[in-house]
């Protein structure tokens, strides 16, 4: 077969052909759509572009792509000065139904054309489909309860506790005891760890034995759940409630489930189920569809599933916008005339029963919160963010309005090192003057630079490298190499040896055995972990961080710093995020015009697993039309 021929819809302005640089489509997409092409056994240009488009797309994080939005378009590459002409939509359905690589929602083949013009990847399609079909399941299943023991052991729950209105928290303690799915979504603060305290130690109160898994997507984020979990066992204990709760350590969910590093198989499956009557996900956000489709599918039959998390954070690295695909339903909470009559009888709220779709007779959103006041700047300004209210935003920060917020302008290198200069000493200096160990972590945790670029004179490496040359300045720290004497480091692997993990956070230190440079990352039950630096993951400094990597933490002063020209980047959900990661105070480096921008700007990942809840749901159609080859 001769050399492969990009065609017309390929066409470069220029005449560089296939062997050039192009933006918009990277190599690999490049070479994914001559495969295609070349299992065709015949050209066809439109499977060609719908080959590329889907590992593009797939590569920015959708699970699929929408012909529908790309058909006729002329897609402009402003780098390269190239244009990629997309043909008409049933031209092009066409084309790739004729195409031995394409098959119908069922069959298995490289790509799946559904019904409603959506293009997968076969891997990703079938993701989506164990993935939904699982949660339907697990929604549809309820659970026996005895209302008046229920009823009893709510009112010593939350006990004290002011009668005013609907108690949501006492809702989603429900929703989490009728049946084998829960999902509970708010921002920080709202008590999305207390609920699950509440539930869990309600369903050990009725089963003893019962077997509980406690999992998140990184390192840190379990380490938080731990953290959360016991300080609210404890508060409770302190309130006089008996806890019968089994002992619970958080693990990732690889970890969870036995994924080998460099197999495609895992230890726990479908043929080899989870022992635990009972799987929490904490910061759900943050969770991929395949490995949320993983999870799901290696459940054991009966048990429960309770996903956490803040629906407006961003969304998981790989592809994927779980969570927010399974909360896009309906404006307001709707439940089935079932569970409204469990709510009325246990705790003694009246709600109006509607027909809930998709998985709504199983979702709570938690939006009070206990962690800011109500004059709290932090407060208004995400829920400002998260409405999308940019100008307001804007216009009340540089009013001055709020006396735990503040923004400036940062146009420059040279304005940033400036600014830089005193936020550093001020936010690291007392944890590098720290004499313990301890107190170094306690204090580390209270400031924190975040980024959200890694690259570039405002991303991380440059940030990092700046502050070090101030706190080296100072007499701070002296970052003459890579290793040196209060280095705060970020793993950004799993290491199941070592036991140390993604998100991790820890201290190149002196040890003062013997004057050896070590790592130092904090252990359970308060203790401290020594790392020989030999035996060390993957990791970068950790003075400033991405916001990715900052979700499931908490800081009490943050720097957000955002680039001074617009990116596809700054999105909402990752301004949102940032904001959200400061519990005091927060400073916001970046100019009105890029930040309101960002506001405006969602995140919108295409995939089609929010249409297969609702349609499949109560009251939607059952089965897939999808288009069947004649």
């Amino acid at each position: 077969m001769s050399a492969w021929d990009p065609g017309p819809y390929l066409k470069p302005v220029d005449n560089r052909g296939l062997n050039g640089e192009a933006a918009y489509f990277a190599r690999i997409d490049l070479h994914f759509a001559r495969l295609m092409e070349q299992l065709s056994q015949a050209q066809n240009q439109g499977v060609s572009v719908a080959a590329a488009l889907v590992s593009r797309y797939t590569r920015q994080g959708h699970i699929c792509i929408d012909l529908a939005s790309h058909a006729g378009r002329v897609l402009e590459d402003e780098t390269t000065g190239r244009r990629i002409e997309c043909p008409p939509l049933e031209e092009w359905r066409k084309a790739l139904v004729s195409s031995p690589v394409v098959g119908s929602p069922g069959e298995y083949r490289p790509l799946i054309l559904d019904s409603a013009s959506r293009l997968y990847l076969w891997r990703y399609w079938n993701h989506e489909r164990l993935l939904a079909e699982k949660l339907l399941e697990l929604g549809r299943q309820s659970v026996p309860l005895d209302i008046g023991a229920i009823r009893s052991r709510l009112g010593l729950h939350f006990s004290g506790q002011a009668s005013g209105g609907i108690d949501w928290q006492k809702v989603a303690v429900l929703m989490g005891l009728k049946g084998a799915l829960c999902i509970i979504t708010g921002g920080p603060g709202t008590g999305k760890t207390t609920v699950v305290t509440h539930i869990l130690a309600m369903l050990a109160h009725l089963d003893p034995k019962i077997r509980v898994a406690l999992t998140a997507p990184t390192g840190k984020a379990a380490q938080r759940i731990d953290e959360s979990l016991g300080r609210t066992m404890r508060s409770l204990q302190e309130a006089g409630v008996e806890l019968a709760m089994p002992a619970l350590r958080a693990s990732t969910i690889h970890r969870l489930l036995g994924v080998i590093p460099g197999r495609a198989r895992v230890r726990h499956s479908a043929e080899n189920p989870l022992p635990h009557d009972v799987v929490v996900v904490d910061e759900a956000s943050m969770a991929s569809l395949s490995l949320m489709a993983r999870l799901v599918q290696a459940l054991k039959p009966g048990a429960r599933l309770i996903l956490v998390g803040d629906r407006d954070q961003l969304s998981s690295v790989e592809p994927g916008h779980v969570l927010g695909d399974i909360c896009d339903i309906g404006s307001g909470p709707c439940y089935s005339h079932k569970t409204c009559g469990l709510i009325r009888e246990a705790a003694g709220y009246e709600l109006a029963a509607g027909n809930p779709q998709g998985l709504q007779d199983c979702l709570v959103e938690l939006k009070h919160t206990h962690r800011f006041g109500p004059e709290s700047g932090i407060r208004q300004i995400s829920e400002a963010v998260r409405a999308g209210d940019a100008n307001l935003c804007v216009q009340r920060i540089l009013r001055g309005e709020f006396s735990d917020v503040c923004m400036q302008e940062i146009s420059s290198p040279k304005m940033l090192a400036g600014s830089l200069e005193q936020a550093a000493l001020e936010g690291y200096g007392p944890c590098l003057r720290a004499a313990g160990v301890e107190e170094r972590f306690d204090l580390f945790a209270g400031f924190r630079v975040l980024c959200a670029l890694r690259e570039g004179p405002f991303g991380i490496e440059a940030i990092n490298r700046l502050i070090e040359e101030i706190l080296s300045r100072k007499g701070l720290i002296r970052a003459g190499s890579l290793h040196y004497h209060g280095r705060p480091v970020l793993v950004t692997s799993n290491d199941y040896t070592v036991k140390l993990f993604n998100g991790d956070i820890g201290f190149i230190l002196a040890d003062e055995l013997d004057g050896e440079l070590r790592a130092f990352f904090p252990g359970p039950d308060g203790t401290v972990r020594r790392i020989s630096l030999a035996r060390l993951p993957e990791h970068e400094t950790a003075f400033a961080m991405t916001v990715h990597k900052s979700q499931g933490s908490e800081f009490s002063r943050v720097v957000l710093v955002l680039p001074p020209r617009e990116s596809p980047v700054l999105t909402r959900e990752l301004v949102y995020t940032g904001i959200t990661r400061a519990s005091r105070w927060l400073d916001i480096w970046a100019g009105p015009d890029i930040f309101a921008a960002a506001v405006r700007r969602r995140t919108e990942r295409m995939s089609g697993l929010n249409d297969l809840l609702k349609d499949r749901g109560p009251g939607g159609n059952s089965g897939d039309s999808s288009l069947r080859r004649p």
